[in-house]
């Protein structure tokens, strides 16, 4: 919501602006110098990438659009499913929860958190941590190493997406360069006519470099700005998990592993001690508390 409303606010700017001065709004309405920049800027987006990044570039722009989804609610969620979970594994042992981890959208604890079981990266990382703990013979400190190397996989593959949108803001405003230099050649064509369809074409021209700079430092530079913190608040996320299982599987009960996990959230959307505890046991009656 807010990458739309900034959105609006530098074109509003500098529209607004452009008009305070006496400008006529409609020189800017230049769809040659358009089609040439947003085409240009297409075409080397698409021979640099493969398709799964490609894809990436949408989605992560999708989810900008939206706004982020880890606040504090998305954390309070995430440590009350962890605390059932963690509690069934106490009472019941490891192999008790065998059939959760291997079929997650049928668990009677991860089918009640859609927004956990949508989140497939979150999902197979705590499902393969915890499914590789049940075969045996891991180490936490082994465990540890396992769950920092998938962390590291799935931020380069997100980045992957960001690093190509910020390449393409990079470009634009030499492709902007490239529609000015067409509209002076075509400018330098019509030299001897009438002063004022001259001066159309130059101004017509400066457009594609006006077009490059505002959609580089205005759209998508913070587009791919955006798409970069979205993937560092995932890491995070997944950080927490980690921290929180690797307590667990290290001995800690399982409230204290849920504080662990607790500590490691983002100051600016961590839930407070009486909010984590409260949130754990809202609901669960069937859920004893087990501190060690």
């Amino acid at each position: 919501m807010f990458a739309i409303i900034g959105i609006v606010i530098v074109f509003a700017a500098v529209i607004g602006g452009f008009l305070m001065e006496k400008g006529h709004i409609m020189v800017l309405l230049q769809p040659a110098e358009l089609l040439i920049l947003a085409g240009a800027a297409v075409g080397t987006l698409l021979v640099a990438n493969p398709l799964h990044i490609i894809k990436g570039i949408i989605a992560g722009l999708m989810g900008v659009l939206k706004g982020s989804t880890f606040g504090k609610p998305r954390y309070l969620s995430t440590l009350k499913m962890m605390y059932q979970f963690l509690n069934k594994v106490r009472k019941e042992g490891l192999l008790s929860v065998e059939m959760d981890v291997e079929k997650p959208s049928e668990s009677s604890i991860f089918k009640n958190y859609p927004e956990f079981l949508n989140d497939h990266h979150a999902r197979d990382f705590v499902c393969d941590t915890l499914r590789t703990a049940i075969t045996g013979g891991v180490e936490p400190f082994d465990m540890d190493q396992m769950m920092e190397l998938d962390m590291e996989v799935h931020h380069h593959a997100s980045m992957q997406p960001v690093n190509a949108l910020t390449t393409v803001a990079d470009a634009l405003p030499g492709l902007g360069i490239v529609a000015a230099v067409l509209g002076v050649v075509i400018t330098m064509g019509s030299l001897g006519g009438p002063p004022e369809e001259i001066g159309e074409k130059v101004a017509a021209a400066l457009v594609g470099t006006f077009l490059g700079i505002l959609l580089c430092y205005g759209v998508a530079g913070p587009l791919s700005s955006n798409m970069s913190k979205t993937a560092d608040e995932h890491n995070e996320y997944l950080h927490v998990l980690r921290v929180l299982m690797l307590s667990f599987l290290k001995g800690a009960a399982p409230m204290i592993a849920i504080e662990m996990g607790r500590r490691a959230i983002p100051a600016h959307v961590r839930p407070s001690f009486d909010e984590m505890e409260k949130n754990c046991k809202s609901g669960a009656a069937s859920v004893e508390a087990a501190v060690a």
